[in-house]
């Protein structure tokens, strides 16, 4: 339940910044570009500092798993929701372009490098905390709570989202209310510390040491021994990311409001209806994956994926309400089953001694490759091709990627997590190079 709580609130922080991203920001810190270069400009640019924190999520990776493998996994997740809260708090704060011109782009960006900074170190904490606590048969289960915590945290700031709108009128949104869902990070932190400090350290880890040596350098020695699997497990998370970015980063949001004309408040509410579905599917794929494999369920989900990325624009493009959540919600069915068996999966791909540092950069990388800039590939290729036609056959594109990478994968579904388990790829050499 620690691992889902401040999972969740991370990920609120997260998405608040994607869907004021897509409703305010563009008007109220990035008008010269508007004015210079027209509205798509602006949005462009606007979606492109939701990209910003991407490129950090490595560092912050690599930082958290550094020591996350040599001091424990709970310090780390403290850390990172201590950030994260910071910096979302801070953003409400921050004044517009109008008030002190260039900084208040500059501020913004720098606070979205924090918060990709820190929820880059804080997913694989999270995972392994829950995946090292779970008994072997239910790794898939225990491991979907802080994967169930990302559309938790979207339900959460969607929801926020959607009664400030309701209750203000649209220039007391511009003006303040679109800073109340940032304010009220402060609370939600307060809450995840009191639950986090109370949980208990990693067992694998804390019985590591028992069996084998620490490692000392564990990034180093991971890029060494276990390279291909960051790469499998990037590539994997890539197509489900930049999947899911087109609901979670704000991207239908954007368009059904600013090309299509529909309502805000229904599309928020949709959006909200679709992160409730995606709760649903994310854990039935975490629980499925404990009967039938990690890597056949992300199969599953990528299946219907490539099926449904093409009629969904469809549905959408009809104006419909009704066909739009019907587009959403089948959506939800490929991001789910391709994302709630991914704590256990990344878990089992690695060796204990680097498993921190292994899982957290497959988790990073994957959402530069994946999800940092989809929003604004999507705008643009909508744009210039006229159709989002051009949006599917993105997506197309990197979910047969990451059908081909989930195909390679060696499953390990239900096997020993622990120092000695050399069947994990790199494990033996690993435990070689550190009895040298």
């Amino acid at each position: 339940m620690g691992t889902l709580i401040g999972t969740t609130i991370e990920w609120y922080d997260f998405f608040i910044y994607a869907n004021a991203a897509a409703l305010v920001l563009t008007p109220l810190f990035f008008e010269p570009f508007v004015a210079s270069y027209g509205e798509l400009a602006g949005r462009l640019i606007s979606f492109a500092t939701v990209g910003v924190s991407f490129i950090f999520r490595p560092l912050g990776a690599a930082v958290a798993g550094h020591f996350g493998d040599k001091l424990g996994r709970k310090a780390m997740l403290v850390l990172t929701l201590v950030l994260m809260g910071g910096a979302t708090t801070a953003i409400g704060l921050v004044p517009d372009f109008s008030s002190i011109g260039m900084w208040a782009p500059i501020l913004l960006i720098v606070l979205r490098i924090l918060q990709g900074f820190s929820a880059g170190g804080e997913w694989g904490g999270a995972a392994l905390m829950a995946v090292e606590h779970a008994p072997a048969h239910q790794r898939g289960r225990y491991g979907g709570f802080p994967q169930i915590g990302v559309p938790v945290g979207m339900l959460i700031a969607t929801a926020v989202l959607s009664i400030v709108t309701a209750t203000t009128t649209e220039q007391q949104f511009l003006d303040w209310g679109w800073r109340v869902p940032f304010l009220l990070s402060v609370v939600l932190i307060a809450v995840g510390m009191a639950i986090r400090l109370g949980v208990a350290e990693s067992p694998v880890f804390a019985g590591a040491d028992d069996e084998k040596p620490r490692v000392r350098l564990p990034l180093v020695q991971m890029f060494r021994f276990n390279g291909p699997q960051v790469l499998q497990g990037a590539l994997t998370f890539a197509a489900n990311n930049a999947a899911g970015y087109m609901v979670t980063g704000g991207y239908v949001l954007s368009y059904t409001t600013a090309e299509l004309g529909m309502d805000r408040a229904t599309i928020l509410n949709l959006v909200t209806l679709t992160s409730a579905a995606w709760v649903v599917t994310t854990m039935s794929g975490a629980i499925l994956s404990d009967r039938i494999g990690r890597t056949a369920v992300y199969k599953i989900g990528f299946a219907v994926l490539l099926v449904w990325v093409f009629p969904m624009f469809w549905l959408i493009d009809t104006k419909s309400v009704v066909l739009t959540a019907l587009a959403m919600l089948v959506f939800s069915i490929g991001i789910g089953f391709s994302y709630g068996p991914q704590a256990a999966m990344l878990a089992e791909m690695f060796p204990a001694q680097v498993r921190y540092s292994g899982a957290g950069l497959s988790y990073a990388f994957g959402a530069i490759l994946g999800g940092a800039f989809a929003p604004m590939i999507a705008t643009w290729l909508q744009a210039a091709f006229g159709s989002t036609a051009a949006v599917s056959a993105y997506l197309f594109g990197l979910t047969v990627i990451g059908m081909i990478a989930a195909f390679t994968i060696k499953d390990r579904t239900g096997k020993s997590l622990g120092a000695d388990a050399l069947d994990i790829p790199g494990a033996a050499k690993l435990t070689a190079a550190i009895d040298r």
